[in-house]
């Protein structure tokens, strides 16, 4: 059915609008990170500025721990997310094409773990690693964001391993393959797409979170990550917001290039040839 002209209309200034409320933050903060001081303190801001400059991003540079705060975000996210990719994977097969007892209650438990908000465990998992002694460590906030991460790519997974024809694996089994080996050489490589979409996903929450890295590191400030570095930039006479915005710039780019290389990538078939009919 032909949606009525009106309706068309309807749809596409929701769209639009949408769109605008979507991107404006983002071109404003861009903007601003390219403003003058003077422009971004005037009473009358202007939607372009009238001149470019990036003294502002020259200070975000030169900001005391922002390339170690970038190494730090850097290694707790590709470790969570490699991590993640790896244990997910192989929980999710034997959910998919194995039975064992317990898997249904199994796949409830994680899709539990998957619905409860992280941020009502702030409070206990502060209070484990509190009494373990793993404050202050890196570690410890890698292990927090594979666990956060894990569930939704377990059940992600889970739903593409579903979509792989078993007689793939049937095959290699007959041939001679093992359970392990049949997923390494057959399933993993058809798995592509579901790994680059959940390893996206991972990225993202893994580099933006705030609340577990405030928490759990606070004594040793070389461990901080660039959200809580971000959260703390400023100066002794107040925020430089051209400096922040800089920096909220330069914090936004590695997410921007993840998801412009894997866009392309996390659609598409999963078998698409494996079996002819």
């Amino acid at each position: 059915m032909t949606p009525r002209p009106w309706t068309r209309t309807a749809l596409g200034v929701a769209a639009v609008i949408t769109l605008l409320m979507s991107v404006f933050p983002v071109y404003w903060m861009v903007t601003t990170a390219l403003k003058p001081t003077p422009d971004i303190q005037s009473e009358t801001p202007q939607l372009w500025p009238s001149t470019l400059t990036l003294d502002h991003f020259a200070t975000a540079f030169a900001a005391d721990g922002f390339w170690t705060f970038w190494r730090n975000s850097l290694l707790v996210t590709v470790g969570s997310v490699l991590i993640a990719l790896v244990v997910a994977a192989l929980a999710a097969f034997a959910v998919a094409r194995l039975r064992w007892a317990g898997r249904r209650a199994f796949v409830l438990v994680v899709f539990a773990a998957q619905m409860a908000p992280w941020e009502a465990l702030l409070i206990p998992m502060y209070v484990v690693m509190r009494d373990a002694g793993a404050l202050d460590h890196l570690a410890t906030l890698l292990v927090v964001y594979v666990v956060i991460t894990l569930p939704f790519t377990v059940l992600t997974l889970r739903g593409f391993l579903e979509a792989i024809p078993v007689e793939l694996e049937e095959a290699a089994r007959v041939d001679g393959c093992s359970h392990l080996t049949a997923f390494r050489r057959i399933v993993f490589p058809l798995l592509a797409p579901g790994l680059l979409s959940t390893s996206l996903f991972g990225f993202i929450t893994a580099w933006n979170e705030f609340a577990f890295a405030n928490t759990l590191l606070i004594s040793h400030q070389d461990q901080r990550t660039l959200p809580v570095w971000l959260s703390s930039f400023g100066n002794t006479f107040g925020t430089d917001w051209g400096a922040t915005m800089a920096a909220s710039t330069l914090f936004m780019l590695p997410v921007l290039l993840v998801f412009a290389v894997l866009q392309n990538r996390v659609t598409g078939g999963l078998t698409a040839g494996a079996v002819k009919g």
